[in-house]
């Protein structure tokens, strides 16, 4: 049995922002998708039963090696001094509030620095402007030896040139002014168009897109449940993925019909009225407010610190290996 990184997040209700294709990422169609953030290769969830390992993977990051000379004494300190920065009245207590401005904090952080990073990264002369050209002869140059538009689903490359066609679709939506060249705020709007109004229908269709494996250009039950879950002939479902085929049915399918379209599939990954910041920060409260009160003292948080070293409160666990924030 395997339960997708999708369908974890699902199950958890967390959206994520994408990140760059890479050429030499095989698996990089399921992971590109606003749900998806590439943490770490183990499961989040086994069995709808969360997975430590995942966290502790997604917490050491690109830090491992810095973090792995952490002893535990240091890492917990470490959360300690983020805690008084999350309370930023300093009056002894982390609201929802707060935690909730703290996570949106360290979701822009990180958009910022992927930004940056990919800015600079395809961009060594600092112009204005990326070329879609050279972009894409820096990513898919290699498919330029062969014919890009009709290799066969066999080929090796077949993947790599959907990526490509899927990334041009893309690149063309950010372009605002249509010069075939992205400024960096473009350039933004193309590596996480989820973050953009604009780019938002992109994001529809590229879902779409990955889950619809007869290509009918809708989701039905079985697509979406199978995006989520891979079981074996036979074997009985779990609660979560019932759970799941009822949320289909009653939530997901608005007109009955069996299928999820464009609309339908727009109000699943990015609810209009639904600020997901919030929804960790209550999360976070619920698990670890031992007195009920609806705040936490540093205690309660440090209490529970396989918790929050997992929350998007540290930014997944990578905030504890900034040496800027200590």
């Amino acid at each position: 049995m395997k339960v997708s990184l999708l369908g974890a997040l699902l199950v958890f209700g967390c959206a994520l922002a994408t990140s760059i294709p890479r050429a030499d990422d095989e698996q990089h169609q399921q992971k590109n998708r606003i749900h998806d953030k590439d943490l770490s290769d183990q499961e989040h969830y086994i069995n709808n039963q969360h997975n430590p390992a995942y966290d502790h993977e997604a917490f050491l990051g690109e830090e491992a090696k810095t973090f792995d000379q952490l002893t535990p004494e240091e890492s917990t300190r470490r959360l300690g001094l983020i805690v008084d920065k999350i309370d930023s009245n300093k009056d002894g207590f982390v609201t929802q509030e707060e935690l909730k401005d703290w996570i949106k904090y360290t979701q822009q952080r990180y958009l910022r620095d992927d930004v940056q990073r990919q800015w600079e990264s395809h961009n060594p002369d600092e112009k204005d402007k990326i070329f879609w050209e050279d972009y894409r002869k820096a990513i898919y140059g290699f498919l330029d030896e062969k014919d890009a538009q009709t290799l066969d689903r066999q080929d090796e490359n077949f993947s790599y040139a959907t990526m490509q066609r899927r990334e041009r679709r893309r690149w063309s939506i950010a372009d605002k002014d249509g010069d075939d060249a992205l400024t960096k705020e473009e350039f933004a709007a193309f590596l996480h168009p989820e973050e953009n109004e604009y780019m938002k229908d992109v994001v529809v269709i590229e879902t779409i897109e990955d889950i619809d494996k007869d290509g009918d250009g809708k989701i039905s039950l079985p697509e979406y449940i199978g995006d989520m879950y891979k079981g074996e002939e036979g074997e009985e479902l779990p609660e979560w993925v019932k759970n799941e085929q009822e949320q289909f049915s009653l939530h997901r399918d608005k007109d009955g019909d069996g299928f999820m379209d464009n609309e339908e599939v727009k109000n699943w990954i990015i609810p209009a009225n639904f600020d997901h910041a919030e929804a960790e920060a209550r999360h976070l409260i619920y698990e670890a407010d031992s007195d009920a009160d609806q705040k936490l003292t540093k205690e309660e948080i440090l209490e529970k610190y396989d918790i929050f070293v997992g929350s998007q409160a540290t930014d997944f666990g990578e905030a504890l290996t900034r040496h800027d924030e200590f």
